[in-house]
């Protein structure tokens, strides 16, 4: 079996860490620590991994002044309780990038919202 683990940069890996939490109904967890965390689903499946800008010495995180989060990256997340990440997304946002809407290429709702460092993510229906 062959995985991915999607890295981003975050300002505030804690707090990123509690707002995907949210988002996507899982359990309240710490991050292992302070320069990097975990998205897990609830089978241990690694959903998103979150890695504080200018730890390690990684190219590609040295700064967030280095490069617009988000750019070139689109999060995208298949649920299967769309309504109620609805709910949780308007409780975390104060507006959508693209409001709920049936997207006609795929037949399924989406809606799609900016994370606390400024990165896209869109929420489909499964």
């Amino acid at each position: 079996m062959k995985r991915t683990w999607t890295i981003i940069g975050a300002g505030d890996v804690a707090r990123s860490c509690g707002w995907y939490q949210r988002l996507l109904g899982l359990p309240a967890s710490a991050p292992a620590h302070t320069y990097f965390g975990q998205i897990l689903d609830t089978d241990g499946t690694v959903l998103l991994c979150l890695h504080a800008w200018g730890e390690h010495e990684h190219p590609s995180l040295a700064s967030p002044e280095r490069a617009e989060p988000g750019n070139g990256l689109l999060l995208f997340f298949r649920v299967d309780d769309f309504d109620a990440a609805l709910e949780r997304a308007r409780g975390l946002v104060s507006r959508f990038e693209e409001a709920p809407a049936l997207n006609p290429a795929t037949g399924t709702l989406e809606f799609s919202v900016r994370d606390p460092d400024g990165y896209y993510v869109t929420v489909s229906a499964l």
